[in-house]
């Protein structure tokens, strides 16, 4: 087939803003983002009907057999997840901690350490995190809706800045082919410029530590700890849930430890052997990670992983066979949002990039031009802020934006480049820590047991308060080019809550409720 007129073109760009608009008026993103690729597979076909059919079958195929091995790791994941989950060991860890925790303010600081822990998955994060603290901070008068939010701040915006996750395995998976670096070691370099990641981070420990809270969420605490109301005048929405429990009581803190600790081992394990660490030709461990196939390298891991949790919960006889078969279905349906959301960006990013030359027309209008090229990483921050609140998904981002980003540069890795695949990276999260249809929102309002609009609306002024000092950190970042900005944003983001706190010392607490259910029942 010739090429189609649009390629290299301004239209190139039409997939994913037919897709980001279509997210907007249905709120919903996997529709959106498969008509997206129809319509580049029908542009790619000069409005050829079975041609679009062809390419759409073509592209798609081709990403699922490039990322195999990512979509091997992900369903790895799932069944370790779904076997921990079978041996009752979340239960143990949290009866473990219950027995350490002593005060609200070592309740929330240890939500946010096992948020760390449990960097792996953001689905993994949520739910475990929010099951195993949700007893221990009832205890200790944390509202529900704080729980969420803290549980909500250790699952995108953590697992984007964790060296062993899924979300790693995601991002190297969106670098194109025409970029001389592994995309995993690209993932590496971006970490440290991660301004929404570690602001939030900092901003979780921020407040626990100096016990302080504003916006709707200061009303929410008040009614906990005065009240002893954690759920904000919304009642208990799910106790018509059975609360029996069901688990299994012969599981133990480390059943839950193990798994995690092997699989960051086994992943490493991977990464440095396909790095040729083990080749004998004096290759080092830095340099090993650095050429790393990430591909190949984080399945390796993942198997593993998932070898030893089953041979260990077998002998700790903690799991029967009729479990065991069981938990592998079960394990791979829980990863089914996350691999139909990596096929569909996979292929609007196949249409636009290779099939329509979408880089081809960024990097034209870039090259040569007199842009200030340090408004980039600002620029980036707030475009996938905006298409990641737009379509509810981080991962759908990457896919349409990172090609882009690289293309900006033509495909060359600099230190403005690697900065400009962090604000994208970072913007990606921040619209979904914002976006009312986002799965983590959604998934952490109901593991922590709140009702979804009140996680939402207490959540917004912290993740928007984080943002404001991000933009301005990307600014900078554009500006000086150097590391040294993220902890100056980090210290100044402290010292501002610090003042903040001491603003709100004498004024009274207001209670606005931000739910409607919460409204009917006063």
């Amino acid at each position: 087939m010739d090429i189609t007129p649009f390629f290299g073109t301004a239209w190139a760009l039409f997939p994913p803003i037919v897709a980001i608009i279509l997210a907007l008026l249905t709120k919903e993103v996997y529709s959106s983002l498969f008509i997206g690729i129809l319509v580049g597979a029908l542009m790619y076909s000069n409005f050829n009907p079975v041609g679009m059919v062809e390419h759409t079958i073509s592209i798609i195929s081709s990403r699922l057999g490039d990322n195999g091995g990512i979509i091997v790791f992900l369903i790895c994941l799932g069944i370790i997840v779904s076997l921990m989950h079978a041996s009752g060991c979340s239960k143990a860890f949290g009866e473990w901690a219950a027995q350490r925790i002593k005060t609200k303010k070592s309740s929330l600081i240890f939500t946010t350490l096992l948020g760390l822990f449990f960097c792996i998955d953001d689905y993994f994060n949520s739910l475990t995190t929010a099951n195993v603290m949700r007893p221990i901070t009832d205890k200790h008068k944390v509202s529900r809706a704080r729980l969420a939010y803290n549980v909500d701040c250790t699952a995108a915006p953590i697992c984007i800045i964790a060296p062993i996750s899924s979300w790693a395995a995601a991002v190297a998976s969106y670098v194109p082919p025409e970029v001389q670096a592994d995309g995993y070691a690209l993932f590496l370099q971006a970490i440290p410029f991660n301004m929404y990641a570690l602001l939030t981070l900092t901003m979780l420990f921020t407040l626990a530590i100096i016990r302080f809270d504003f916006g709707p969420m200061r009303g929410y605490e008040y009614l906990a700890e005065e009240k002893g109301d954690i759920y904000g005048g919304t009642g208990n929405m799910y106790a018509n849930i059975s609360t029996a429990d069901n688990s299994n009581p012969l599981g133990k803190a480390l059943d839950m430890l193990l798994p995690v600790i092997v699989l960051i081992g086994g992943c490493i394990f991977g990464l440095i052997y396909t790095g040729g660490f083990f080749a004998g030709e004096g290759v080092g461990f830095i340099e090993a990670f650095s050429a790393c196939d990430a591909y190949m390298g984080l399945p390796i891991g993942g198997l593993i992983a998932l070898a030893f949790t089953i041979i260990y919960y077998f002998l700790r006889k903690i799991i029967n066979m009729k479990q065991f078969v069981q938990c592998i279905p079960d394990g791979a349906v829980a990863m089914t949002p996350a691999l139909f959301i990596l096929t569909l960006s996979w292929g609007i990013e196949g249409i636009c990039r290779e099939s329509l030359g979408a880089a081809v027309f960024v990097h034209n209008s870039f090259a040569g031009s007199d842009f200030p090229m340090w408004l980039l990483p600002p620029i980036l921050y707030l475009l996938g802020a905006f298409v990641s609140f737009a379509t509810g998904t981080s991962w759908g981002t990457f896919g349409i934006l990172i090609p882009i980003t690289f293309a900006i540069f033509g495909y060359e890795v600099t230190e403005l480049c690697i900065i400009c695949l962090s604000a994208t990276l970072a913007g990606a999260v921040t619209g979904d820590h914002c976006s009312p249809i986002s799965e983590t929102a959604i998934m952490s309002s109901t593991a922590a047991q709140v009702d979804f609009m009140t996680h939402v609306m207490t959540q917004l002024p912290y993740a928007l308060f984080t943002a404001a000092f991000s933009l301005i950190g990307f600014t900078a970042l554009g500006i000086v080019q150097h590391w040294i900005v993220v902890p100056i944003m980090m210290v100044v983001l402290v010292l501002v809550l610090i003042g903040m706190k001491a603003a709100y010392k004498n004024k009274p607490v207001v209670v606005k409720y931000v739910s409607k259910n919460a409204v009917e029942q006063q």
